[in-house]
């Protein structure tokens, strides 16, 4: 068992490292960049702004390992679904769009109790999940549906899909479907989901896409 954890601490360790780095080299080297003698002032604010881009994704990425290392939040808050999904599909709109993604939406109101920025964490994973499994384009389909006391948000898209081995090891450490995938962020919606008394369902066809379905308690 001590092994066995040592080895997880070192891939996380080294995944870590590989996530952070990548957005460091990035403002490095639009740092490196403003240096450079007779640069416009426009094109300074352009390289200044992508480097703080950068940065609030490095800070993204840190902030996705703490949750994973303590994904019970400390506030406990009423949580609107239908508004706080709204705002997760203005935010994945640009990138859906490069994607050649379309949206489609059914929300149903609910509340449930839980902390809306964790809340807002899962889903935004597993709705780049579902972009990114639509390389060629395709549709993302977000529905909630209210029932006794309960209401199911369903995230599904109609991409590549999954094999029932890859589907039985959602949820685990360091498995991905995508190549440089480390398994984390869809390990983290996991356990936010779950600290929220949260239930996961997932149905997926190779070709034909996946569902993700989460059940939650109502609040209201």
């Amino acid at each position: 068992m001590k092994i066995e954890k040592m080895e997880v601490l070192s891939q996380l360790a080294a995944s870590i490292s590989h996530e952070v780095k990548n957005p460091l080299t990035v403002i490095k080297g639009f740092l490196r960049l403003l240096h450079q003698e007779h640069l416009s002032s426009e094109k300074k604010l352009e390289y200044l702004s992508i480097a703080s881009s950068e940065l609030n994704r490095a800070e993204d990425i840190i902030n996705d390992y703490l949750t994973f290392a303590k994904p019970y939040p400390e506030v406990i808050e009423e949580i609107s679904v239908g508004a706080h999904l709204q705002k997760l599909m203005e935010i994945i709109g640009p990138m859906s769009h490069q994607h050649s993604v379309k949206i489609e939406a059914g929300i149903e109101e609910a509340v449930i109790k839980g902390n809306a920025r964790t809340f807002q964490q899962a889903f935004l994973n597993l709705m780049k999940n579902a972009v990114e499994a639509m390389p060629k384009g395709g549709t993302l389909t977000i529905r909630t549906v209210r029932e006794r006391g309960h209401v199911c948000i369903s995230i599904s898209d109609t991409g590549v899909g999954m094999t029932k081995s890859q589907k039985r090891r959602l949820g685990e450490p360091y498995f991905s479907t995508k190549e440089s995938g480390t398994g984390l962020g869809l390990l983290i919606s996991y356990r936010i989901i779950e600290a929220m008394n949260g239930k996961i369902g997932v149905t997926s066809s190779v070709g034909q896409g996946t569902e993700f379905r989460i059940t939650f308690p109502t609040a209201d």
